[in-house]
């Protein structure tokens, strides 16, 4: 029977260029009997509308499969990335530059980080006092073009720089070629550019970007293309608030988030 067509989802075409990753999480031997196109359809369904895994339309694979492969695509390997992650880096984030004539990796990074409220479904919890947030944290780094090159999601209790720091200590295999950082005045104090140094290299500089002394609003250089890849985030009602029990399900579908994005534009 062939399913309703949903506005979520992407074409087969781009589906194509993340299936070879998403099939390696499933063993040669036993035969797949569900079309993955599907069962990735219903999992970024579930992540634009906010729905409940229960509640998925009923013309997509039942909801116990999906969520058997989404826990799958979702798990970290020994190195601590998960499929979707290295879907985003390699096919899509790596792919995106080389069609601009850039390489692989950024030598720039903006980096910043957004507090999110959570639902009462969520397992972990922390207050952020300066924005009055009682939640968790997205810390991402991105490149001029506003492509994630580094995320981590923590309590919200967790400063800015120690959050910063952990998306470094995570992604740092893929970092080898920055040479600057850009962020804002939360980031300020030799601590946390020592911490660069020490996880990206001593080579790379860390610049503060800071606001205008006079009261007037001014565009702050480079700082809104990160603050254009949060807004990205939040077309999907999932990621409005933090609903998940664990900080990795957040993180995984920050990735998948992007996944999608660069799918559609490329």
């Amino acid at each position: 029977m062939k399913r309703q067509k949903y506005a979520s989802d992407i074409s087969r075409e781009k589906f194509a260029e993340i299936e070879p990753e998403l099939r390696s999480v499933r063993r040669t031997t036993k035969p797949i009997s569900l079309d993955l196109y599907d069962v990735f359809c219903a999992v970024f369904y579930l992540l634009r509308t906010g729905c409940q895994w229960r509640f998925l339309p009923t013309d997509f694979p039942k909801w116990q499969s999906v969520y058997a492969y989404w826990s799958k695509w979702s798990q970290p390997d020994e190195h601590g990335t998960s499929v979707l992650e290295r879907a985003l880096k390699k096919s899509q984030v790596g792919a995106a530059r080389e069609k601009l004539g850039r390489n692989a990796c950024s030598t720039f990074l903006i980096v910043d980080a957004q507090s999110v409220k959570n639902a009462d479904t969520a397992g972990f919890k922390g207050y952020d006092a300066g924005k009055k947030v009682s939640g968790i944290k997205r810390h991402i780094a991105v490149d001029s073009l506003g492509l994630p090159h580094a995320v981590a999601v923590t309590t919200a209790n967790v400063t800015d720089r120690q959050g910063a720091l952990q998306a470094f200590e995570r992604c740092k295999g893929s970092l080898g070629r920055v040479q600057s950082v850009l962020t804002d005045a939360g980031y300020v104090g030799k601590p946390f550019a020592d911490g660069v140094k020490q996880r990206l290299g001593a080579h790379v500089t860390v610049q503060i970007a800071k606001r205008d002394e006079l009261h007037s609003f001014r565009v702050m250089p480079k700082r809104w293309v990160v603050e254009r890849s949060f807004a990205w985030l939040e077309k999907n009602r999932r990621l409005w608030k933090n609903c998940e029990r664990w900080l990795n399900t957040s993180l995984q579908f920050v990735h998948l988030a992007f996944v999608v994005l660069l799918l559609r534009r490329s």
